[in-house]
């Protein structure tokens, strides 16, 4: 493969100055192809505070990217034959029988309608904000969010249309903890990042050996700058977003993706993989209310058709951090990019262009490049 290095450079300038213009504190990004990484980028500061500056060993939030290990992990379970995408959420989680279902049961909800986000559950997992300075992150047990469900009320009928709905993550977490006996947590870290070598992975609260490697979080507003919440808990939302990692652990998740070309991987079948990278609904369109920035959803993973290409990824936001994946298996790229700084737009300009689209599209060039 001939790599023109005079491209390459003009990225890594482009990146960094948009950065630079946007006021993002800290950023990373990788573009690999066949394995080897052509592009590697460490932007700003992770600190901005001791000026501590981003590099290989910061550890990112990565937000909704988690919901790809969730889906994994549910597919790992039905290649056990513990589960059926098709089984009815009910069989596993019967308190929901309680959310009212207008179109009709709600026994209706499948599995498979949580993974492809077509369940028509709303899009927060709790639905109560009142601001409170006592207010936790998110819900800390699940008996706060199965206190809501008397007052839920699905929004369409299951499988009829796109809703993106953390909600719905919630319970397959929940699903996965019922079937191992376990953590959420600990079921990925033992079937997920210990196969993988993902050593620098854990959700929610950082252990105390790599603290000094957690990368702070900002948020830009009418040209001001503020933290976020620094180090934050997820709760029971664990499994709809609660993973930190290293850009470098998140490498070699997407080596696995992008080259999982043997039946024997130790994560998860091919056959498997690619059933989750089937076109299940579109998504352009959401009756949430979620901005639809891709054409269409599989199993955990959204696709986007570029003329008959297929790329595959997700993206995350939360608490200041942006992050966004993307690969293609036919060219065997990918690229991971996160960002710990959140420019929030404001009304005059909501319609405008912002840094992390401007970024996508330079970055989604960049893979027909090579």
């Amino acid at each position: 493969m001939v790599v023109n290095e005079s491209y390459l450079e003009d990225f890594r300038e482009m990146f960094s100055e948009e950065l630079k213009n946007a006021g993002i504190v800290g950023g990373a990004f990788v573009f690999s192809r066949d394995g080897s990484p052509l592009i590697r980028i460490e932007h700003g500061f992770a600190n901005i505070n001791s000026k501590e500056l981003v590099d290989q060993d910061t550890i990112f939030h990565w937000a909704s990217n988690t919901k790809t290990l969730t889906g994994i992990a549910i597919m790992q379970l039905q290649d056990k034959g513990l589960l059926s995408l098709d089984d009815a959420v009910t069989d596993y989680l019967p308190e929901i029988s309680s959310i009212r279902n207008p179109f009709g049961s709600t026994d209706d909800i499948t599995i498979r309608h949580l993974m492809n986000h077509s369940s028509g559950l709303r899009n927060p997992t709790y639905p109560y904000k009142l601001g409170l300075p006592s207010e936790p992150f998110e819900p800390t047990e699940y008996a706060q969010l199965e206190a809501t469900f008397p007052v839920t009320e699905l929004f369409f009928k299951p499988g009829d249309r796109f809703g993106y709905s953390n909600l719905g993550i919630v319970f397959l977490g929940r699903i996965i903890e019922k079937l191992s006996g376990g953590e959420y947590q600990t079921y990925i870290d033992m079937n997920i990042f210990q196969p993988l070598d993902m050593c620098r992975s854990y959700f929610d609260r950082t252990p105390s050996n790599l603290m000094r490697h957690r990368s702070h979080s900002y948020y830009i507003e009418n040209g001001n700058l503020r933290e976020g919440i620094f180090d934050v808990d997820t709760g029971i939302t664990v499994s709809n977003g609660g993973l930190n990692s290293t850009i470098g652990d998140m490498m070699k998740y997407f080596e696995f993706i992008v080259g999982n070309d043997s039946k024997e991987n130790p994560v998860l079948s091919r056959k498997s993989l690619l059933e989750m990278l089937e076109p299940s609904i579109d998504s352009n369109t959401d009756a949430n209310g979620y901005r639809g920035l891709t054409s269409g959803v599989g199993l955990a993973f959204f696709f986007d058709r570029d003329g008959e290409e297929m790329f595959f990824g997700h993206g995350g936001d939360q608490n200041g951090f942006i992050s966004y994946t993307e690969f293609n298996l036919k060219r065997k790229t990918y690229s991971i990019m996160v960002l710990n700084t959140t420019v929030l737009r404001s009304e005059e300009n909501e319609d405008g262009d912002d840094v992390v689209m401007k970024l996508r599209r330079a970055t989604r060039k960049l893979h027909q490049s090579f």
